[in-house]
């Protein structure tokens, strides 16, 4: 392989910036950005031109043409699209959600194992400078408080709000947590308010080794607020998505009074754009064949946890009659 090949399938709000960071990204030499594809001809056409690259409205017409593809479709129909290019060891980037159900997750694994293309998971927050810098100082994550807020979105909304939003920080905590750790208890709940589907939602979650976190998403908010606290052993932290902002809060053990040894630790934090670095990370597993950053099975933690809390909340919906 000379030049990796590289495309965009569904170029809305999200993935016209994939477009964009492929393009960017093939000035360095090691990629060629092919094209971008969408159903919506007239939106193809304009994010092929801003890119200076082919536009397609069929993403079959991509399968002899690419070696790696980002899928920024509608989670209906990830599993579909992944498969086909999998099948022909075409390596994909898949965003959030991965897929609708487990057994398309394990559907699209299946094929890219028996292949041996890559699929790896757009969780993005992953890449957040604030989350960048604070990963390193995460010890023992006790308790969670998350908020996650915005303003209703102005574009198609093809699943409710735990799969939207919330599954930023599903994904997160259990990362922080420790992937081997399992979600014990979880207790939900979730309303429509604008849309048919559910809209603001609240989630309690419990792990098997006593870490609990509070989730509060909406996409019904006057703001928009990406916050984390949460409290480890000796230490406070706060995460701020929206500012890029992250720090540790602690107590100095030597100090004469504990009021006189608080340490806040606002962390250096670099300015990247995270889609450019998840995009780069995905082109450098490939080119030099490294281990995923975000794999599948990463995708179907966090679906597997959104889709129990989507449970719950439906058993709450049924209590209240809404």
């Amino acid at each position: 392989m000379t030049k990796l090949r590289t495309a965009v399938i569904g170029v809305g709000s999200l993935g016209q910036h994939h477009a964009r960071n492929f393009a960017e990204i093939a000035g360095d030499g090691n990629t060629e950005f092919i094209g971008v594809c969408d159903a919506d001809e007239e939106r193809a056409k304009e994010i092929a031109e801003k890119n200076n690259c082919d536009y397609f409205t069929d993403w079959r017409e991509l399968l002899d043409k690419v070696d790696a593809v980002s899928i920024v479709t509608p989670t209906e129909t990830h599993c579909e699209i992944a498969c086909e290019f999998l099948e022909k060891g075409i390596h994909c980037l898949v965003e959030k959600p991965i897929a609708r159900a487990l057994e398309e997750v394990d559907k699209m694994t299946k094929t890219a194992k028996k292949t041996g293309a890559k699929i790896m998971v757009g969780h993005l927050e992953r890449y957040n400078p604030a989350m960048v810098a604070l990963r390193p100082h995460v010890t023992n994550p006790l308790y969670f408080e998350i908020h996650r807020v915005s303003p209703f979105p102005n574009r198609s909304l093809d699943v409710d709000v735990v799969l939207d939003v919330m599954i930023h920080d599903l994904d997160a905590i259990q990362w922080l947590v420790g992937e081997e750790i399992k979600p014990d208890s979880i207790h939900a709940v979730g309303i429509p308010i604008i849309s048919n589907k559910v809209d603001a939602a609240n989630a309690r979650i419990e792990f098997e080794n006593g870490a609990v976190a509070n989730i509060t998403s909406s996409r019904v908010g006057t703001e928009k607020i990406r916050k984390t606290r949460f409290y480890q052993t000796n230490s406070y932290v706060v995460l701020d998505y929206v500012t890029k902002f992250a720090s540790v809060t602690s107590l100095n053990p030597e100090a004469a009074h504990p009021l006189l040894g608080i340490n806040i630790n606002k962390l250096e934090v670099e300015d990247v754009e995270p889609l450019r670095a998840e995009l780069s990370d995905f082109i450098d597993s490939i080119l030099e064949d490294k281990e995923l950053p975000i794999t599948a099975q990463d995708g179907r933690r966090a679906l597997n946890l959104a889709l129990q809390v989507l449970d719950r909340i439906e058993e709450h919906r049924n209590r209240l009659d809404v």
